[in-house]
């Protein structure tokens, strides 16, 4: 069995909350999750999943249903189906408000589920689930490079073959365009948004112009900005922000866009395997993406990613600030000999961090020089946790 990261946090939060949120793209694993973590609690739950319309009838007078239930873990399932339940629910925890009495799944961030949000606040902690990071299945052995290339999805990870991956992927994508986004308010033509996708897939890892993508596409600048507001509010992708800082200069202030899931990546690139990857022009930005998604996927609450890039072409992948402070800083480079470039030394000084790295696949660690210690995505883990980013 494959152990969460979020497990701690949410047994804990459901002690002393009435309500806690695990939020996540379909297909991550929410459901298992939160069966393992009912089976281990030492008290009766109920498990109802909004999108089949028998347990939707069963809520038909909800106030009656959670009342006889008042005593149990009750468990809605892709919560965002019936988003009329969440005033209900702030009557309910308010009427007999004890701890863990609510265990929600949602497919939609708390910006997609405003209501939630403004509702229930006081009384839930929203928990994110991301798909396996590479130290939740570090026993499982070769992670590197098959979790690199599938992702982390479970079905398609522990999938047998890779063909069977690659036909998950498909329906997972087909079924995100053409019902899952509809379903959270977003009405768009599948042919226009597989075709974003695509576009956003190709600028993985690079600065993302809104302008490019709306003249690409046809449309208007603010109807691309909403669709990738959903993208992002859905998991599919992350807009990582550049670092500001009062050093003078020019800074860049468009985001980075990622697609987060590198199986995802590889599937909208048409890639279907290693060989495929290593002769992609992609797979520098790839492997960057795969870096910042495990590290985002394990940083701390007070800690924050950012990028770093000035017009002077002064720039660094990865800004690590926590409390306010920049507290590493780190290059992302597939190559086990990497160099730097002048603006990633210009980078350095403008930002003093006390931690550089240069994050590579398998080199093995030394100093490139005397500000910048090279390392691989293994040895990576003690440097973060040296500087207290860490979950």
């Amino acid at each position: 069995m494959i152990e969460r990261q979020l497990k701690t946090d949410c047994i804990e939060a459901l002690q002393f909350l009435p309500a806690v949120a695990v939020l996540g793209p379909r297909q991550v694993g929410k459901t298992t999750f939160v069966k393992q973590i009912a089976a281990q609690l030492d008290r009766p739950s109920v498990y109802l999943d909004l999108e089949y319309t028998a347990d939707r009838d069963k809520l038909r007078q909800p106030d009656l249903y959670f009342r006889e239930h008042k005593n149990d873990l009750f468990i809605l399932d892709e919560v965002q189906r019936v988003p009329d339940l969440f005033p209900l629910l702030r009557g309910m925890i308010d009427e007999h408000r004890v701890p863990g009495r609510f265990l929600l799944l949602g497919s939609a961030s708390p910006e997609l589920l405003r209501t939630s949000a403004e509702t229930l606040a006081g009384r839930i902690l929203y928990l994110e689930m991301h798909p396996f990071d590479v130290r939740e299945i570090a026993h499982i052995t070769p992670v590197f490079p098959h979790h690199w290339l599938r992702g982390g999805f479970p079905d398609a990870f522990l999938a047998p073959q890779a063909r069977y991956a690659q036909i998950w992927m498909r329906g997972f994508v087909q079924t995100y365009i053409e019902r899952d986004l509809p379903a959270l308010g977003l009405t768009v033509s599948p042919v226009l948004m597989r075709n974003l996708l695509g576009m956003l897939a190709h600028l993985h890892g690079s600065m993302l112009v809104y302008a490019d993508l709306a003249n690409s596409l046809d449309v208007s600048l603010s109807t691309i900005i909403r669709y990738i507001d959903f993208l992002e509010n859905a998991f599919l992708i992350r807009r990582l922000k550049p670092y500001f800082v009062n050093v003078g200069k020019r800074l860049v202030k468009s985001p980075k866009v990622y697609i987060r899931d590198a199986g995802l990546l590889h599937h909208l690139l048409g890639i279907e395997d290693f060989d495929g990857l290593m002769a992609h022009p992609v797979i520098g930005n790839s492997w960057e993406g795969y870096i910042i998604q495990q590290l985002i996927a394990n940083l701390n609450e007070a800690t924050q990613p950012y990028f770093y890039r000035t017009k002077d072409k002064a720039e660094v992948d990865l800004v690590l600030v926590k409390n306010g402070v920049v507290v590493l800083t780190a290059e992302i480079k597939f190559s086990n000999n990497p160099s730097l470039s002048r603006g990633n030394t210009v980078a350095m000084s403008d930002l003093s961090a006390p931690q550089n790295l240069i994050i590579t696949p398998q080199a093995d660690e030394y100093w490139l020089n005397a500000n910048w210690r090279v390392c691989n995505f293994q040895q990576m883990w003690g440097y973060l946790r040296q500087a207290g980013v860490l979950i």
